[in-house]
């Protein structure tokens, strides 16, 4: 499927809790991909417009791709509306709503140009997206790092493309330009990518938390939803050294946007990835991995 945005290679950056700062972002902008964050990992309002303020001053519109800011629309989230607010001053080019309803910035953001796209973990919730409006569709499918969905990816796009025919972005395990290639073979427009992006040196990730993601493997990976109270993919040595037992995880937690980004135990020490960390093998710079991603895409794009 075609990419309507003017990318490089067809390929957002995930946002990802606790990892994804203004430095990612501005990197995967200058490089040719979407760059995006999640609005919370700015510790308060006021730092969020600082980031903004980086962001829009550090990347040129008419130059690099797209930036995006993730909202998190879960009513525990007591700072949504304020944050929607600011990705409206700054006129965020693409808005990314995530565990909760998108209707409240569909009208907003799309009256000044922007683009809303929902983040969905299944079919049903993809559905309710499409009612209120949004210009684009994230599937979360199976394998993803973070909070993730439980359908494959290949059924995942199948079922969704007989009701919509708007841009998707599929995410779950996609590590490598194949991979983005693959997703557009199934009927995306788009790849989700963000466990290869923890492995980066523009990675708000601490380097034992790099580290961990280059020595992982598919059977490194827990999905639990003891820790948040939704469904995510955690690092089984991570697991074990905050003191869980990863054969018998406690049972699901309240879901706290807020408590989640303040507790330590739940995502400072336990760290998350997805089924792809597998194909991580180094720590480079975005650009570099960016350059690599294009290499895999183009010659997958030959055969």
């Amino acid at each position: 499927m075609p990419a309507s945005l003017p990318l490089r290679i067809p390929v957002f950056q995930a946002p990802m809790f606790l990892q994804s700062g203004p430095e990612m972002v501005i990197a995967c902008c200058r490089a040719g991909i979407v760059g995006t964050f999640p609005s919370v990992n700015a510790r308060s309002t006021a730092e969020l417009e600082q980031w903004l303020q980086r962001i829009t001053t550090e990347t040129d519109r008419g130059r690099d791709a797209p930036w995006a800011i993730n909202l998190m629309m879960h009513s525990s989230n007591t700072r949504r509306f304020e944050d929607l607010e600011l990705a409206v001053k700054y006129r965020a080019p693409i808005v990314i709503s995530a565990l909760g309803s998108p209707k409240d910035a569909v009208a907003s953001v799309q009256a000044y140009g922007g683009k809303v796209f929902a983040d969905v973990i299944d079919t049903r919730f993809a559905a309710k997206a499409v009612e209120v409006g949004v210009d684009g569709l994230v599937l979360v499918a199976a394998g993803a790092g973070g909070h993730t969905g439980q359908q494959a990816g290949f059924a995942f796009v199948e079922e969704v493309r007989q009701f919509w025919d708007g841009d998707i972005v599929l995410g779950g395990g996609i590590s490598s330009g194949r991979g983005v290639r693959a997703a557009q073979v199934l009927g995306a427009n788009y790849a989700y990518m963000g466990t290869r992006f923890i492995a980066t040196e523009e990675s708000m990730a601490v380097p034992e938390y790099k580290q961990m993601v280059v020595a992982a493997r598919g059977a490194d990976i827990i999905c639990s939803d003891a820790l948040t109270g939704v469904k995510a993919n955690w690092l089984r040595a991570s697991l074990v050294k905050a003191g869980y037992d990863p054969d018998n995880m406690p049972e699901a937690g309240a879901v706290d946007i807020i408590k989640s980004s303040s507790d330590a135990k739940r995502w400072r020490d336990v760290w998350s990835a997805g089924q792809g960390v597998g194909a991580v093998n180094d720590i480079l710079p975005i650009a570099a991995l960016v350059d690599r991603l294009e290499r895999e895409y183009r010659a997958a794009c030959e055969v």
